[in-house]
């Protein structure tokens, strides 16, 4: 029987390094790509989907970065084709996979108060009649 010393992981572990995030942080198109994927999820409502989706998947982020290529038809109907390889790069790192969750929950923490306050100002204005 092989030791653990001789595993395919560092120091014997049975289990890979944590992916480290490529360039020490997001760039600036990197975040704007994000937002953009943000607001069409939070526009289409399917932002309670999504964040299940990234919370749950998060620890197997590299294989859904590597599976994207199966959901092309998914995803382009949320970004543009020439975003979509950038995307597939990005999903592969934990620290992105964070910041579009968080762009989603912030995006739709904004929606539910437009709405709220729009069925207030509606219900005020059907008031006053």
């Amino acid at each position: 029987m092989a030791s653990m010393a001789s595993g395919p992981f560092p120091e014997g572990s049975a289990v890979p390094p944590p992916v480290p995030p490529t360039g020490g942080g997001l760039e600036p198109e990197d975040r704007a790509l994000l937002d953009r994927v943000a607001a069409r999820v939070v526009e289409l409502r399917m932002d309670v989907p999504a964040l299940l989706t990234l919370e749950s998947a998060a620890p197997m982020s590299m294989i859904a970065g590597q599976t994207l290529v199966f959901f092309e038809p998914f995803v382009a109907a949320l970004l543009r084709l020439p975003d979509y390889r950038r995307f597939a790069r990005l999903i592969e790192r934990r620290d992105a996979v964070a910041a579009l969750a968080d762009a989603i929950e912030a995006r739709a923490r904004a929606a539910e108060r437009e709405r709220r306050e729009a069925r207030e100002r509606a219900k005020a204005e059907g008031r006053r009649r």
